[in-house]
């Protein structure tokens, strides 16, 4: 499935801050915000803090859960970002941009992620916000298959878990019977 820029775009950075396993240093957000085509994203410490507490915030956003609650937890994160869209020109064609003009880069963050992720559960499907299901994995994800029935963050993953079942079953069928008494 292909989203646009503010919309899969935005919902794959969010997956990508869940992911961040320690509050980053503003150095080592640039290259990760740089991939998801944030023009702004020079960062003060202040700034890299309040998104590293905003990725905890979107990670109750990923995974299964009923749809009720995820709209509602995407609508708190929606009020939260106190997100204005608006139409821009500044490139000769229209768009929408989710934060007002002169945004520091952690605001426009927060109002782009939860946009991202508000555009993926009305646009596509609430449950392409996914958790990886490999036992010791649980990274974060946006399912862009095709049929969206992806359980995995990635092929190795994928690959991993199916080994690990594979000698499971060799080893159970390995074992000798137990002995009946």
């Amino acid at each position: 499935m292909h989203f646009d820029h503010y919309g899969g775009e935005a919902a794959r950075l969010a997956a990508d801050l869940v992911n961040l396993t320690a509050p980053p240093h503003p150095e080592h957000l640039e290259p990760l915000l740089a991939a998801h085509g944030v023009v702004h994203r020079t960062l003060t410490a202040a700034q890299a803090e309040t998104i590293w507490t905003w990725s905890r915030r979107l990670a109750a956003c990923f995974g299964r859960q009923d749809l009720e609650e995820r709209c509602q937890t995407v609508n708190t994160l929606l009020a939260e970002a106190s997100s204005s869209p608006r139409i821009s020109l500044h490139d000769g064609r229209p768009h929408l941009h989710y934060s007002s003009t002169g945004a520091d880069a952690a605001t426009h963050i927060r109002a782009v992620t939860a946009a991202g992720l508000a555009y993926v559960v009305c646009s596509a499907d609430a449950d392409r916000l996914g958790r990886c299901a490999r036992r010791d994995c649980d990274l974060a994800f946006v399912d862009t298959s095709r049929n969206g029935r992806r359980t995995y963050c990635s092929v190795r993953c994928a690959n991993n878990d199916a080994v690990a079942r594979h000698r499971e079953r060799h080893q159970a069928a390995a074992r000798p019977p137990a002995a009946h008494r």
